[in-house]
């Protein structure tokens, strides 16, 4: 039997489509909004589409920041999903509106500085030594539809981090021309929390490899 992960259906992701991808690499999925089975699964999965606001503002509804902050207290593994990644931050400001996200990482969620926005189509990131998620798959380019990112990240990297504990895998990329653009927050590995700017399940054998590498981790 496949590892056992729900995909949570708060009406703003790509769920279909994870939901397939998950399949294809030998998960057993499961599309849903319940958070008993989104507590027990052994990965969960939160993607997301649309505004930063209104993304969290249906994730409460849910209460999915609870089952999300439980597994993630409890080293239960969680995979977020383009604006799924992004809630996990302090907060994401559109539009000049500041809205809350989980804290889980410092820092807001804002506009892209690039000469072309949004973001969209493929590009190469840059993952650190020692990834996991993007074992076997380091170089190759990943699919991006996106106007706002994470474009710092500073817990566990900066001169206060305490160093018993590791700090995250942060893999980066960058939107615009070189020269000419930003660089910005592409993945995060966080003992149990991993997440994505791009879209693993729309960027073909390399994201289908980065689903399988998180998949073979759920144990």
């Amino acid at each position: 039997m496949g590892s056992r992960v729900v995909v949570l259906d708060y009406g703003f992701g790509n769920v279909r489509s994870a939901t397939r991808a998950l399949e294809r690499v030998g998960a057993e999925v499961t599309l849903t909004a319940d958070r008993a089975a989104a507590q027990d699964a052994d990965g969960l999965v939160v993607p997301g589409v649309g505004a930063f606001a209104a993304c969290m503002a249906g994730l409460r509804k849910v209460r999915g920041h609870e089952v999300i902050g439980r597994r993630i207290a409890g080293g239960r593994p969680v995979l977020g999903i383009c604006v799924g990644m992004q809630i996990l931050f302090d907060a994401g400001v559109e539009h000049g509106e500041r809205a809350e996200g989980m804290g889980e990482w410092p820092g807001a969620v804002e506009r892209l500085d690039a000469p072309v926005v949004p973001h969209m189509g493929w590009a190469r990131i840059e993952a650190p030594e020692g990834s996991r998620l993007f074992e076997g798959v380091e170089q190759e380019r990943f699919y991006f539809v996106h106007s706002y990112a994470a474009q710092t990240f500073t817990r566990g990297h900066d001169a206060f981090a305490d160093p018993r504990f590791r700090p995250p895998l942060v893999t980066w990329a960058h939107a615009g021309t070189p020269g000419h653009g930003t660089r910005f927050v592409a993945a995060v590995e966080d003992g149990p929390l991993s997440a994505t700017q791009f879209h693993p399940e729309k960027s073909g054998d390399a994201g289908a490899r980065l689903l399988e590498n998180w998949v073979r981790g759920l144990g």
